[in-house]
């Protein structure tokens, strides 16, 4: 059984000044009245272009993000790497819709597949779809509706470039995680995933789908896709989270009068979570397995999962992944005893990144414990290196 509570390991890559830091950090997102306030002035001062980097990237964004351009975050891969943890390059710019800048976002994208490439330590590349094409789309192609002239050369375009990413990281032997998208556009972007896999997960996963474990439907979607890959002669590949548009989700039910796809209750998601942790296990020949998860229990799952079926703590076909500057208990730790391990590392400039970066504060405000989880852990660390000096 890992330990999941030795600081020594999880903590080991971080200086003493950056564990004083994480703590004021964590001590400040404890308040959700502070979040609240800070995340306000942020977007504010994003909306009045006012020139906030000075402030933002020594702080939040230096403790959640790799830096601003892949080249920045080659220190960061670098001492990861030294732990036996590796890394995925998230260009985690969001919120742009314009031709151009979809075009500038594919580009960096081909950026990211191609220095995975060439960096043994980075051992998947991820894109977000609707930094490709306007959702409104994806929406038509979902429900099946007929697109406009216009409509559908965006589409195709859509197609290409999701192909190019594809083919890209296939030839880099480096696979391509597509996250995913909220509900009503989904349906669009599994059958564009699926058809990516037909074609480039003949031998081994290339392309790997993402599903929000949060969602009623996706165990049962787990399934058939599978049954999908097995009648074509592809392997699936899935990354399984649990998901990160639950309020989103529930009130556009309410407002457009359907059946809210999110599970009612949280033990629901959990067991939704590892019945597919545990299907993919016993089909392992078959389904390679992400599991991008901050919860201990189905981390712990999954390793008793392995260890029951023989499967080595080193076997390529079984990921885990958590967010860079959260969870160092697991990812250090799984590491240290031999498993793979990926951390998620959002990368871009200061002011783009604003969004993700106040997701990550609001999000350790509210998630139940995981601000006091990550503090306890920071103390019980400085206090081990105060009474060892």
């Amino acid at each position: 059984m890992i330990n999941f509570e030795n600081t020594e390991i999880a903590f080991a890559y971080r200086f003493n000044g950056e564990l004083s830091k994480a703590k004021f950090l964590f001590n400040t997102v404890a308040s959700p009245l502070v979040v609240r306030l800070g995340s306000g002035l942020l977007k504010l001062a994003a909306f009045l272009h006012i020139p906030i980097s000075w402030a933002v990237k020594p702080t939040i964004f230096k403790h959640f993000v790799g830096g601003e351009s892949l080249k920045e975050c080659q220190p960061v891969v670098a001492t990861l790497a030294r732990y036996n943890v590796r890394s995925i390059l998230d260009y985690s710019v969001e919120g742009k819709s314009s031709p151009k800048e979809m075009e500038r976002a594919f580009n960096e994208i081909l950026s990211s597949v191609a220095f995975a490439a060439s960096n043994p330590n980075v051992v998947f590349s991820v894109f977000k779809p609707t930094g490709l094409i306007d959702v409104n789309v994806l929406t038509l192609v979902s429900e099946g509706k007929l697109l406009s002239e216009l409509q559908q050369e965006q589409y195709n375009l859509f197609l290409s470039r999701v192909d190019t990413l594809c083919s890209a990281a296939a030839e880099s032997g480096k696979p391509i995680l597509i996250d995913a998208e909220d509900s009503w556009y989904q349906k669009a972007l599994d059958e564009v995933i699926e058809s990516m896999m037909a074609k480039y997960n003949t031998q081994r996963a290339v392309v790997f789908n993402t599903l929000q474990m949060y969602r009623t439907d996706r165990f049962s979607y787990l399934k058939a896709a599978h049954k999908r890959a097995q009648e074509k002669g592809y392997i699936l590949g899935m990354k399984y989270v649990r998901g990160a548009y639950m309020e989103k989700e529930r009130v556009r039910a309410v407002q457009m009068g359907y059946i809210s796809p999110i599970c009612e209750t949280k033990a629901a998601t959990d067991k939704n979570f590892n019945e597919a942790i545990k299907y993919s296990v016993s089909n392992i020949d078959t389904i390679t397995t992400f599991c991008g998860t901050h919860n201990q229990d189905s981390v712990n799952y999954l390793v008793c999962l392995m260890d029951s079926n023989g499967i080595a703590p080193s076997d390529s076909r079984i990921y885990f992944s958590q967010l860079y500057g959260m969870s160092d208990n697991l990812s250090f730790n799984l590491a240290a005893a031999g498993y793979n391990v990926a951390k998620y590392v959002p990368y871009g400039p200061v002011k783009h990144v604003m969004p993700y970066l106040i997701r990550r504060a609001e999000e350790n405000t509210s998630v139940k414990g995981q601000t006091g989880r990550e503090l306890a852990l920071i103390k019980t660390e400085i206090r081990r290196r105060r009474t060892a000096r």
